[in-house]
């Protein structure tokens, strides 16, 4: 069964150790995890999922370090990146790509 890492979540949005922590980015996957438990209604392990569930996980766990490195709140994903952090994300896709291809698998996991 697939895993999901933090050097999966850094490929996303192609960020490097440096900006976001190992452990920070942990942190995400377990909160990824839990939303996705949520809202299928069922048991899932970041660790040992299935590569639907992996992409999902992966795709909101960047999403939350866009958020983290921007200062921003993930509450309406919409934001305004400050000239500092920039650098930081300018190799990254646009964030309304992100929420549309996260919200597209969670359609498809639902199977709606």
């Amino acid at each position: 069964m697939p895993s999901v890492t933090v050097d999966d979540v850094r490929d996303v949005i192609n960020i490097s150790s440096a900006e976001v922590p190992d452990a920070k980015i942990l942190k995400m996957l377990k909160r990824a995890e839990v939303t996705l438990e949520l809202e299928l209604g069922k048991e899932i392990d970041y660790q040992n999922c299935t590569d639907a569930e992996k992409e999902f996980i992966t795709v909101l766990a960047a999403i939350h370090s866009i958020c983290y490195l921007t200062g921003e709140s993930a509450v309406d994903l919409s934001f305004s990146v400050g000239d500092q952090n920039v650098s930081a994300l300018n190799n990254s896709p646009p964030l309304d790509i992100l929420r549309s291809e996260l919200e597209r698998m969670l359609e498809r996991l639902k199977g709606t």
